[in-house]
């Protein structure tokens, strides 16, 4: 598998326009999840949905991560201006 640096147009557009990068994440997770949720609810080989279900099991859990990140930093930022 080659990892290429680009990013793809639509999230290089988000950076180029100043999108935190949680907010960014948190968006392309939301859609990886529902990727993997359709292709989880579209398999017939039980094995295939296993693994689409643990997919979506793991992005569920990093998008968790990036929501409580995002009030984190918010919390942090207004804390700082009290």
């Amino acid at each position: 598998m080659i990892i290429s640096d680009e990013l793809p147009p639509h999230l290089q557009k988000q950076v180029d326009h100043n999108m935190p990068g949680t907010d960014i994440l948190h968006g392309e997770l939301k859609n990886l999840m529902l990727e993997a949720e359709n292709m989880m609810l579209t398999r017939s080989n039980p094995d295939h949905k296993k693994y689409w279900e643990g997919q979506l099991d793991a992005l569920t859990h990093v998008y968790q991560l990036t929501y409580n990140l995002s009030f984190a930093i918010e919390d942090r930022r207004r804390n700082a201006n009290i």
